[in-house]
């Protein structure tokens, strides 16, 4: 069902230090930040030749990824993106499996401009799962 490694999304306390971790000292191609408002993150894209990194920072106080950064202050791993190709086919099989949405049951637009959907990290070994179809 699932596809290949999207990404792995980390949120970070410091962007730009990030950022410069992962241009500087790894030598990796990092995006500039870009905020997506309707995600309430501010975000930075790093190409790796098999899938991304996807560095996270909140943005705003309701931010979904503060409370992670305030139980985490220095930051970690937030969730894994897996590709599929049909994304409803894939949540109804998951759901009727009893695997959790986070988030509403609906597909919505994510960071890339793809739908997307959350499963609850209580069903995949405590990892937050992105849905992106492809």
């Amino acid at each position: 069902m699932i596809g290949r490694l999207n990404h792995v999304a980390i949120v970070v306390p410091d962007l730009l230090a990030a950022s410069a971790v992962y241009r500087d000292t790894l030598g990796a191609v990092v995006s500039r930040p870009e905020d997506l408002p309707e995600h309430g993150v501010t975000v930075v894209f790093i190409d790796l030749p098999n899938a991304r990194i996807e560095l996270l920072h909140p943005l705003g106080l309701n931010s979904p990824v503060a409370k992670f950064l305030a139980l985490h202050a220095s930051g970690g791993i937030h969730h894994l993106c897996y590709e599929v190709e049909d994304i409803i086919a894939a949540r109804d099989t998951l759901v009727r499996q009893g695997a959790r949405t986070v988030g509403g049951r609906e597909p919505y637009t994510g960071a890339h401009g793809k739908p997307v959907l959350f499963l609850h990290p209580k069903d995949f070994c405590g990892t937050l799962i992105e849905l992106e179809q492809v």
